[in-house]
């Protein structure tokens, strides 16, 4: 098979083949990323074509937000017992026919069950859980780079397409807009058929870092249905502190992200004069300083109290959503606020991996981060159904934003009330 022979090259080259499964990942992630960033492009051609206002729009994409988060935990369950190759694989298909089948659409309800419902659920099945899932079983030393690594390939796929999209878009329609996003999932559909393996295990390889001489364990299987792990995963992490801790925060990360300023920035700039090109290339620009920001967020996540990563990330991002009203919406206001915010953009996902796997052991670190991730998602949900009813009811969107940060200050100070401790995992495997 391919990935022997690329296991055996790459060992020859000191490279371990955990380095190849990022690469992979980093990919599929990217690309599928961009289902999820596309639609904030594709308001305002909608509204022009079918005569739908902002609610119609921002209702299907919180549906999208909240299935994109609910999948994931049982996404995790199913990397379990399926593995993540055929799990990564199947999102990817469901994802191309859900945009695919939506070139035909006509009416609102089509919308919110391809983009909603499709587009959810297949991004889900993926999402952050993935790069927590490949960083968890391939990584014992590292597992905080890789962790920002695959996080900057989620959050920078949904902005660094924006430009492509939509001059594409512009020029041709959104379409053939999504008949090109949907190209690039194919391409990412072939990477990872031939690439991607679930474990280590299977090329007779230990995990990066791991120095042991014990023979390799297969994972036990319990028989328990992916419900019931998921499930149960919940319940025993609900009855700790830092569960809900890292949920509710993450539920102000959703909601200041990908929620507000993915879906509602071009227009918003549209409500300033400024183009849905001209925004989206600051959406770009947002995810290249993405990029740079998460893979060092995740480096300082291994070397940092991940307390007080989280404590500046959340209350530096607060401070610039409460700047942007009084940027003027100027070239050098708005591209300053892309850097400063962009840097900033996603870059609590390393440290609260990092202290989920802390808290609830490897194993389990997945599924326990895909109910984090779900509240990630209800946040994102609320905030983009509540910045469209403010741009309806008020006319503007900037109580929406004003809002976000003062809800990211609250966060930075909520994070300091999780105690240090180096304890044992709180959670047994099933």
């Amino acid at each position: 098979m391919l990935t022997e022979w690329l296991s055996h090259a790459l060992s020859r080259r000191g490279i371990h083949y955990g380095w190849a499964m990022v690469a992979v990942t980093f990919l599929a992630s990217l690309v599928s990323a961009a289902a999820v960033g596309a639609p904030g492009i594709f308001i305002v051609p909608m509204q022009m074509e079918f005569g739908w206002n902002t609610v119609d729009i921002s209702s299907a994409l919180s549906i999208r937000f909240i299935l994109f988060g609910l999948t994931a935990p049982f996404a995790a369950a199913l990397m379990g017992k399926y593995g993540p190759r055929n799990v990564t694989i199947s999102a990817i298909i469901v994802i191309m026919t859900s945009l695919l089948l939506s070139l035909g659409m006509t009416q609102v309800w089509q919308l919110m069950a391809l983009w909603g419902i499709g587009v959810g659920v297949g991004a889900g099945m993926t999402a952050l859980v993935l790069g927590a899932v490949v960083s968890s079983r391939w990584f014992n030393h590292r597992r905080g780079l890789v962790v920002g690594v695959l996080t900057a390939s989620n959050a920078t796929g949904q902005l660094i397409f924006m430009p492509l999209l939509a001059s594409v878009s512009d020029h041709y329609g959104w379409r053939w807009a999504l008949v090109v996003l949907s190209t690039m999932l194919a391409v990412a559909a072939v990477a990872v058929l031939m690439i991607m393996r679930d474990r280590p295990s299977d090329l007779g390889l230990r995990p990066y870092g791991d120095t042991g001489t014990a023979p390799i364990a297969e994972p036990a299987h319990n028989g328990h249905s992916i419900f019931a792990a998921t499930l149960t995963t919940l319940r025993d992490a609900a009855k700790t502190r830092v569960f809900w801790i890292l949920f509710g925060t993450f539920f102000v990360c959703g909601a200041s992200t990908s929620g507000l300023v993915q879906v509602h920035l071009i227009p918003l700039c549209g409500d300033f004069g400024i183009s849905p090109l001209q925004a989206s290339g600051l959406l770009a620009a947002m995810g290249f300083c993405d990029l740079i920001g998460t893979v060092l967020s995740g480096w300082l996540s291994d070397r940092f109290d991940n307390r007080y990563l989280l404590f500046w990330y959340y209350g530096l991002r607060g401070l610039s959503l409460i700047a942007l009203p009084y940027s003027d919406f100027s070239l050098l206001g708005l591209s300053a606020f892309a850097v400063f915010y962009g840097l900033d953009w996603i870059a609590t996902v390393p440290p609260t991996v990092r202290l989920a796997i802390s808290r609830f052991g490897p194993e389990r670190a997945g599924l326990v981060f895909g109910w984090v991730f779900a509240g990630h998602q209800i946040g994102a949900a609320f905030a983009a159904f509540a910045a469209g009813w403010s741009r309806e009811n008020v006319s503007s969107y900037l109580p929406a934003f004003m809002a976000a940060g003062v809800l990211c200050l609250v966060a930075s100070a909520v994070i300091m009330t999780v105690r240090r401790e180096k304890t044992a995992p709180v959670l047994a495997t099933p």
